[in-house]
């Protein structure tokens, strides 16, 4: 959606923007543990516990949770979703008849070329970077129910605050990033499924003025624009990815029954190594609109 001249994203907006920009700092988590809501049973959230994670997506696009159902149920994420207000599940390809995508070591031929279904690291992304326009990934819920032996654990980063630094640095950087044909995934063929070349912004805004990121730190199987203020522009953002003292950046290790609730933030994963006996396994679902936040 184009932006109107008095949101705090348009470029041209800076008494907006540093505004909006002395607010979400003011309220950003300084602290991982800042993050967590404790959850007595994911299938019926109390009042308090919507609220509690209300509070957390509405300072930092995301909250962790700890429950201790550990049981390798499909409803616990469904459920969860629904009571959020979650209602348009995207099921994509290799998700489950339900749309929940189980996440574990594949050796099975369909899912070995992808890398959430190895157990190598993934690098930083949002989820969906590949969907169309109309198909865009706004949030998504995941659900450990076995962690890995050791590895395996997630960084986390509010693409605000992605856009933040990098509008800090320089205003250019952002209006690279918001051109429509800034990033391109090349078409994919599959002996069960063809997805269409995907191009579009890093950056984009929806009718209610949320920022959305689409993003991958992949260097095979993208195209970036090839000019000086993109190829710029991206690589301050994969600096500040990597830098290893930004404070907006978070590590977490999910244990059984614990998981993130998230408007699409940016995440990676580490590598790890299985237990034979109990290899990991998180359930994913994803959903093409942001969870409705009160107040927002």
């Amino acid at each position: 959606m184009p932006l109107t001249p008095d949101s705090p994203f348009h470029l041209d907006n800076t008494l907006g923007y540093h505004r909006w920009r002395e607010q979400k700092l003011a309220q950003a988590p300084g602290h991982l543990s800042e993050l967590w809501v404790d959850i007595r049973d994911p299938l019926h959230l109390t009042t308090a516990e919507i609220d509690a994670c209300h509070a957390r997506i509405r300072r930092c696009n995301a909250v962790l949770y700890a429950s201790t159902n550990t049981t390798a149920n499909h409803d616990i994420p469904l459920q969860l979703g629904t009571q959020l207000g979650l209602r348009n599940l995207d099921a994509n390809w290799l998700a489950d008849e339900d749309g929940i995508s189980a996440i574990s070591v594949h050796p099975t031929a369909t899912r070995v070329p992808y890398i959430p279904y190895t157990n190598r690291p993934i690098k930083w992304h949002t989820d969906g970077y590949y969907n169309p326009p109309d198909r865009l990934i706004r949030s998504m819920i995941l659900h450990c129910v076995c962690p890995a032996q050791s590895g395996g654990s997630n960084r986390l980063m509010d693409p605000e605050m992605a856009y933040i630094q990098l509008r800090d640095q320089s205003p250019e950087h952002i209006h690279a990033l918001m051109q429509r044909d800034t990033m391109t995934i090349p078409q994919r063929e599959g002996e069960t499924s063809d997805r269409p070349a995907q191009t579009g912004p890093v950056f984009s805004f929806d009718a209610e003025d949320h920022l959305h990121m689409r993003y991958t730190a992949r260097t095979h199987s993208i195209h970036w624009k090839q000019d000086d203020q993109t190829l710029s522009a991206v690589k301050a953002l994969e600096s500040l990815l990597v830098a290893p003292d930004n404070p907006a950046v978070f590590e977490v290790f999910l244990e059984a029954g614990a998981g993130l609730l998230c408007n699409n933030v940016l995440h990676d994963r580490s590598g790890f190594t299985d237990d034979p006996n109990a290899p990991r396994l998180l359930f994913r679902a994803r959903y093409i609109e942001r969870i409705p936040v009160r107040g927002e």
